[in-house]
């Protein structure tokens, strides 16, 4: 069954183009493209959707009303996924995006929509109530935490951090050990040691892929340590 969802972008001929793009997906059914906040959230409403796909700066202040739609859908309608899409790296916005939890939640970079095979994984991800974030948004919390005096990154070796960054970049430990040329047992055996140097807990209601997010926001007192 295909995977319905509601796409949400103020640009016309950003939205036009990856509404094209994702009529392309045989697994995808494109139920409503809206160009507001309140449309979107009332999309929702109406259509129950598997996923949303939307951008963060949206009117009136094309700021994070993306986040803030994404936040509400996920506390009203919780069988729904969000991805948040984004130009930029702006690690503020993923901190307030999962200050109240990850599950069912994503935020990738825009230049990620032409890779149409990543975008209609993550929808699927997070309409599972798993979690997805972009590479490169890994990429720029591991290099802030590093910054960190006493971040415990720093006690990382440097192939746990390459597999913490393919974690939390929402990697299977398979997809992993293929991309750090590495067996699954080695890929395990680094993910055990990880979760021991930063002091978290396995726990079957959070995506471990993402673990690691959960452990930045506390250790740098972000929206969820305030």
């Amino acid at each position: 069954m295909a995977l319905r969802v509601v796409f949400a972008e103020d640009n016309f001929l950003v939205r036009e183009g990856i509404s094209a793009l994702l009529t392309e997906a045989d697994d995808i059914e494109l139920v409503e493209t809206v160009a507001a906040p309140d449309a979107l959230l009332r999309a929702v409403a109406v259509h129950r959707p598997d996923a949303v796909l939307t951008d963060i700066r949206m009117p009136p202040t094309f700021t994070a009303e993306g986040i803030d739609a994404a936040k509400r859908i996920r506390a009203e309608h919780p069988s729904t996924g969000v991805v948040v899409l984004s130009q930029y790296v702006e690690e503020d916005y993923v901190f307030d995006l999962l200050s109240e939890g990850v599950a069912g939640l994503g935020y990738l970079l825009k230049e990620r929509v032409s890779q149409l095979d990543e975008v209609v994984r993550a929808l699927h991800d997070v309409a599972r109530g798993g979690s997805v974030l972009d590479p490169r948004v890994v990429e720029g919390l591991l290099t802030r935490k590093a910054q960190e005096s006493r971040s415990p990154l720093l006690r990382l070796t440097d192939r746990e951090r390459e597999v913490l960054q393919e974690m939390a970049a929402g990697r299977s430990n398979a997809a992993t050990s293929k991309a750090l040329f590495m067996s699954e047992r080695a890929v395990e055996k680094h993910i055990s040691a990880i979760f021991q140097k930063l002091g978290l807990t396995d726990e079957s209601d959070v995506n471990r892929r993402v673990m690691a997010v959960l452990a930045f926001l506390d250790a740098t007192g972000g929206p969820a340590g305030r």
